[in-house]
């Protein structure tokens, strides 16, 4: 089944491909009008290519979704990188105690080890997306064919859970001129983020809680981690940055989302039927 989200994708040009069109009109214009300087828009573009992908909330090559595209003035909580039996249980523990509902990304061959904690974030009403295979960096880099393998191998393993996910959050938020086509295929859309503090995985957690109020605002789809930090002692520490966060969330002004409400569009199809 493919969603009516994603039809007439297909046929539309990417800011990538109109912008790299006009380039080639004015190149070749400057190459008869005065050929010094023909090469000059072809730099530029390439230049434009090479950096547009480090920018999760640019949709250069393909459609982003990094923040609310509807009216709605609430934001988002998405974890990424999961799951894991050392922060997955205490992610849903405080999210359950302060009643959110928030999207984990989910690493495919984690997924692969822990179905019971993919039955654990469903069972709480969370949603799920696709976060790539192994969380490869360079995954961007890679060819195609190694592209369409990594994601439809999340896809599959989510279908054993009964999911089919609608949205991918590629690693690092680094896009390429590949993935659009790729994500046609899978029927998924891309969902970044426009509120992140950098924690690089939660190896910077300090003051965790108020780096994220204080970025905050309306529309944003937070980006934090499903990943316990590298030292134990500090476990304790993120426990109650999250306690912290979550209690100023319930409190404060913001309304706290499902991601599919922040941004008008299914996370994922659960459970699956037959007709998928």
């Amino acid at each position: 089944m493919k969603l009516a989200t994603n039809r007439g994708q297909k046929g539309s040009l990417s800011p990538a491909e109109q912008i790299g069109f006009i380039t080639f009109l004015l190149a070749a214009l400057l190459f008869f009008l005065e050929s010094s300087f023909a090469a000059l828009p072809l730099f530029l573009f390439l230049i434009l290519c090479l950096a547009a992908p480090f920018f999760p909330q640019v949709g250069f090559f393909l459609p982003i979704i990094s923040r609310s595209i509807t009216e709605s003035k609430g934001v988002a909580l998405t974890f990424d990188d999961g799951p894991s039996p050392s922060s997955t249980p205490i992610l849903l523990e405080l999210l359950a105690r302060y009643q959110l509902k928030a999207t984990f990304f989910v690493v495919g061959e984690k997924a692969a080890r822990h179905p019971d904690l993919i039955a654990d974030i469903l069972a709480q009403g969370h949603s799920i997306g696709n976060h790539s295979w192994q969380h490869d960096n360079l995954l961007m880099l890679r060819s195609r064919k190694r592209l369409q393998q990594d994601i439809h191998q999340t896809q599959e393993v989510l279908k054993q859970s009964g999911i089919q996910a609608l949205v991918f959050r590629p690693p690092v938020g680094i896009s390429n001129s590949r993935l659009k086509q790729v994500l046609l295929d899978e029927n998924l859309v891309t969902v970044t983020f426009s509120c992140r503090i950098f924690d690089q995985g939660n190896k910077k957690i300090i003051n965790l809680a108020q780096r994220v109020l204080h970025k905050l605002k309306a529309g944003d789809i937070i980006l934090l981690h499903d990943i316990a930090p590298e030292k134990e002692a500090m476990t304790a520490y993120w426990n109650n940055e999250l306690n912290a966060l979550f209690s100023s969330l319930r409190k404060g002004s913001y309304d706290v989302q499902p991601l599919e409400r922040l941004i008008g569009h299914p996370v994922m199809i659960f459970p699956m039927t037959k007709e998928l």
